[in-house]
Order: C-alpha cells, then structure tokens, then sequence
C-alpha cells in the first residue's frame, strides 16, 4: 500500500539535503535595487536582511522624498527576495518524482 518505506525514507533524506542546499545558497545571494533615479541604493542578502544602503546626498534635506523612495526600494528588494526563494524551491522540486521513475 505505502511502498518501500526504506526508499521513502531515502528520498525524503534527499529533499532534506536539498533543503539545507538551497537555504545556503539563498543565503549567500545579494540583491540591489535602485530608486528614484538610482538616489537610493539597497542592497539584501537572500535572507532579506538589509546589508548596505546608500543615498544620494541631496536627499538628506528632503525627508519626505527620502522616506518615500526608501519605502519603494526596500519593498522592491524584498519582492526580488521574495522570487529568488519562490524560483529555487520550484526548482528543486521539479526534479522530484514522488511517483518513481518510469
């Protein structure tokens, strides 16, 4: 009914493995977002942590400008995150066959 529980039980150690494979490699990616005409620089890691912001000094006297581009970059880093996770697992994913190999 269940199948060999023993070859089950190898494929699942297999999509663990792979797991633990893709979450390092999402991890060490780096994305950067530009906005306002490249004013506001961001760049995140594949985890989604903030790692370098860089804005252009003539913004800094212009608060609401400043707020608003920020709020845009780090919502269109977050998204490109986003992605970059939802691609890799249907990736690794594609390659499985729960059903066995014909």
């Amino acid at each position: 009914m269940f199948g060999n529980l023993g070859d089950m039980s190898k494929m699942f150690e297999s999509m663990q493995e792979s797991a633990k494979k893709l979450q390092t490699e999402l991890e060490s990616k780096i994305f950067t977002v530009k906005s306002g005409g490249g004013m506001v620089e961001i760049t995140m890691n594949g985890k989604g942590e903030a790692v370098d912001i860089n804005i252009d000094n003539s913004l800094l006297e212009d608060k609401d400008s400043l707020q608003i581009l920020l709020i845009g970059a780090i919502n269109d880093a977050n998204k490109m995150v986003e992605a970059n996770r939802q691609n890799s697992a249907m990736g690794m994913l594609g390659g499985i066959n729960p059903f066995g190999s014909k």
